[in-house]
Parts: C-alpha cells; structure tokens; sequence
C-alpha cells in the first residue's frame, strides 16, 4: 500500500473509511490477508465509471470471480503489484483511456504513442488465437514508442518458466502485432522481455540461475534478445519511465557518451561506446540481463577489460555478477530523477 501515491497515513485512513462504510472488506485465508471490494463498493463503480470498471467486475472474468486458493491469490496480488508500477510509471492501464490492441474485432487504429499496459487476461480475450498461451506465467504486454515488452513479476524468487510456453507468446506478438494488428509500427526484434522483482538480489539469481534441478525456474535461455529487470519501486518505476521514453533515453546515452569514443557495433563483445583506448563501455543502467551476460562473458573468454555504467543501487549485485573485469561507474538514481524527471 506505501507504493500507491499518497501519503501512508492518508492511505491508512482511507481504508478504514471503506471499511466502515462497507466498501471494502478484509478477507483472511491461510496466513494471507487481502481486501476485497464488497458488492456496494462493486455496484458504485460500476454506476460512475461503467466503461472504465465493467470489464473487471462483470460477467465471469478473473477479477470477477472470488478466489481462495494460495496460488490464485498470489497472482493476482502479482497482477495487481505490476498495475502499480504501471501506473506510477504513468502508462495508460484502463480499457478506455488506451486503444483496443488486443480485441476480438481485430485492430486497425493509429499506432502507439503513449505507453500502455495489457493485462494477460486482455490478450487473452482475442480468441482462439490466444488458447496457446494459456500455460504462460507473463502478467501482460507493455506497448511502448520503444518497443513491445512482454512483462513478467517474479515477486521475490525465481519464478517458474517453460521456454516453451513462453516463446509462444514471443510468437504470438510477432505474429499479431508485428506483422497484423500494429505492422506499421513494429518489427520482430522490437519484441523484448520485461521482468520486475523485489529486489536487485533476484537479478543475480536470474543471471547465474541454470534452471534448477528440473529446469523448470527461470534462466537465461535465449528466449529473449534483451530482458530488462526492474525493482518493484519507485527506482524501478522511474527507470520503466525511462524505457518507454525514447527522447530520454537518448538525452541520457548523450550525456554518459561525453569524454568516450564511438564502440565498435561489429566487435565480438557487445559495447555502446569505448574508452579513449578502446576499452569497450556498456550502457547497463535498463539492467538487460542477457546484454550484461553477454559483455561479461565476451570479456571473459577475451581476456580484456571493460567498462560497465549503472546506477548506484545496481551496482554491488552487478558487480559480484561481473566480476573484477569489469570496472563500474555509477550513476547517482537522485541526481538522474532530478534532472530528467523533475
């Protein structure tokens, strides 16, 4: 509740509020204690904001529906954990504020030019199209001027992955968006992984995880070019902020390039720029967990230093990554926010 934009103390009150007035309710199940909206609380969104709330609390759908399970409940709390970081991000979320990408009529509308996040369940509303991803763990697609970001939250462990599974819905977005629904906007390498946790140790769990004794958590398999990890908070929504903003993203590589030469795009190991003698020099502030193991492997099997930039908070769990290597400049998080989004 502290990451929601208002002071926890208001927060606080509000809740109880809803509470007395029977808006919302406490429901508490194996160890697990969650809110649920009361059918007063229902019937008055529904009343005010029918196009903004009906597709969530109508009919059958998963947000509908009462659920008492453990795991149920921990999806859901993912789903909601991600809407969060979405929205303080300020990507559009709601079904009336973003174009219907994803519905079963089909998509012939203007190409995207704000963020905006859909919920797996919202792809999954295209139809039969969409019966092949049934098995997979993504919370949604983040559709972006940047690209299109197939969004995962792995909460504070690895999360299970069937590559197989998950490739289908890289497929399915290539086929339905970069070559169907949004052909004029994207192309297949615009397809990305996105993947949020709770803290940057999951990050060095991800880039060193083989996939455990059955290969059935998460790893670095290729299935993704570039898969950026995100922190569950303010750092992690101001950097997602950043990933979807093509004009600070490029005011920022501006600023870091000063005082290095252009990289060598056609060298083995990957590099944004290079040092005055040729020492390449990654760009890893977006954390791209298969582009950092990809510099570090390449420095590694070369024999050669190298140059990584992050922020400050990544440093440390990028670093023990690394390995000595690798030589780390950081970037001060508050003095970046300051001065890109003040």
């Amino acid at each position: 509740m502290n990451r929601l934009p208002a002071s926890l103390y208001y927060l606080e009150a509000v809740v109880t509020s809803l509470k007395k007035s029977g808006l919302l309710r406490t429901y508490y199940r194996d160890r697990l204690r969650g809110y649920r909206l009361g059918a007063k609380a229902k019937a008055a969104l529904l009343d005010g904001w029918p196009d903004r709330f009906s597709p969530y609390l109508t009919g059958d759908t998963d947000t509908n529906r009462l659920k008492s399970e453990v795991n149920r409940r921990l999806r859901l709390h993912r789903l909601a954990e991600t809407y969060v970081t979405m929205d303080n991000a300020g990507i559009g979320l709601f079904q009336d504020e973003k174009p219907k990408v994803f519905s079963p009529q089909g998509h012939c509308g203007e190409a995207i030019e704000y963020p905006a996040f859909y919920s797996s369940r919202e792809v999954k509303e295209m139809g039969i199209d969409a019966t092949q991803i049934r098995s997979s763990r993504f919370t949604g697609v983040l559709l972006a001027p940047t690209g299109i970001f197939v969004t995962y939250n792995s909460g504070a462990a690895l999360m299970k992955w069937r590559c197989k599974s998950e490739m289908r819905v890289k497929a399915l977005m290539w086929s339905v968006l970069c070559q169907q629904r949004l052909a004029g906007q994207y192309r297949a390498e615009d397809v990305h992984g996105l993947v949020l946790g709770d803290s940057m140790e999951l990050a060095y769990q991800m880039l060193t995880s083989t996939g455990g004794a059955k290969h059935d958590y998460f790893m670095l398999d290729g299935s993704y070019d570039h898969f950026y990890f995100l922190t569950n908070n303010h750092q992690g929504e101001v950097i997602l902020a950043l990933l979807c903003d093509p004009l600070k993203t490029a005011e920022l590589n501006r600023i870091l390039s000063q005082g290095l030469i252009a990289g060598n795009a056609g060298k083995a190991i990957e590099q944004d720029a290079a040092e005055q003698d040729g020492t390449p020099v990654l760009f890893g502030y977006s954390c791209d967990l298969p582009r950092i193991a990809r510099f570090s492997t390449s420095l590694d099997l070369m024999e050669r230093p190298g140059t990584l930039i992050c922020f400050d908070f990544q440093a440390d769990v990028l670093r023990r990554y690394c390995g000595s290597r690798v030589r780390f400049q950081t970037i001060d998080f508050t003095k970046f926010e300051g001065r890109l989004f003040p």
